[in-house]
């Protein structure tokens, strides 16, 4: 289970940032040179629940606050104010690898991974063969994580995620990088685990026909406001009849038929 109550994130923002020694001491006579700071609220007064076994989206255009939102849900950012509640063990995968070590390959980046998250080295020997087959990358196993693609440290770093074993799994847009076989066989793995296992999942998308299918509740959010929050199908029709009228205002009306 997920609560997020009356969560908020601002971030510092700073302009005339000075890296000499000499600019720092001229800003202290001359009021032109100092630095400034602007408050940014990246998320403002964010409530909504998540069920166990539920599947969940979160839609919004970019710089909605999506991926700040997972990010405050996974401990990465502490909240400015408000509440987060997880019930279980949670796993997230919110960018590329997962944090693999570029220079170690494909194979040693599953065992440093998930030591890393205290499997032991017969945990992870019973789970590499999956590990490695779900990836689908082949002899590249072996190779750097560096000359790997985009979509290749996805389907490492989401084939790792999975045995986790996780009982609330956030997810960033991560997936889009991957190939249509791909996405189809990760969202058909997520089924079967939410099912047999009732994980409860948190899915940032802009894909908005798997979020209308898949995610029986959803959230729109806008300039880091909750704008909706229900079915996922009525959320996303929300969000297009949103999207609607944000172009036909941005049409100018000489342009108009």
């Amino acid at each position: 289970m997920v609560e997020c109550t009356e969560v908020s994130k601002t971030f510092v923002l700073r302009t005339n940032r000075h890296s000499l020694l000499k600019e720092r001491v001229l800003s202290v006579v001359r009021p032109e040179l100092r630095e400034e700071r602007e408050e940014f609220w990246a998320l403002r007064d964010v409530s909504f629940t998540v069920e166990r076994g539920e599947m969940f989206g979160l839609i919004g255009p970019n710089g909605a606050g999506k991926s700040t939102l997972l990010r405050v849900l996974a401990g990465i950012y502490q909240p400015t104010s408000g509440q987060v509640r997880i019930s279980g063990r949670m796993a997230a995968l919110l960018g590329l690898g997962l944090g693999f070590h570029p220079e170690l390959s494909g194979r040693e980046n599953i065992y440093l991974g998930m030591a890393l998250l205290g499997f032991s080295t017969r945990e992870i020997r019973q789970r590499e063969d999956r590990i490695i087959e779900f990836a689908e990358i082949g002899h590249f196993i072996e190779h750097p994580v560096k000359n790997y693609s985009s979509g290749m440290q996805v389907r490492l770093g989401f084939a790792v995620s999975l045995e986790v074993t996780p009982d609330v799994f956030l997810i960033d847009e991560v997936l889009a990088a991957g190939d249509e076989h791909f996405r189809r066989k990760c969202y058909k793995r997520l089924k079967q685990e939410r099912k047999r296992a009732g994980r409860t999942y948190v899915i940032a998308s802009h894909n908005l026909q798997f979020v209308e299918k898949r995610c029986a509740r959803a959230a729109f959010l806008a300039n880091g406001r909750i704008v909706a929050v229900g079915p996922g199908r009525e959320v996303v029709e929300r969000y297009r009849e949103h999207v609607a009228a944000e172009d036909a205002q941005s049409i100018p009306s000489h342009a108009l038929p």
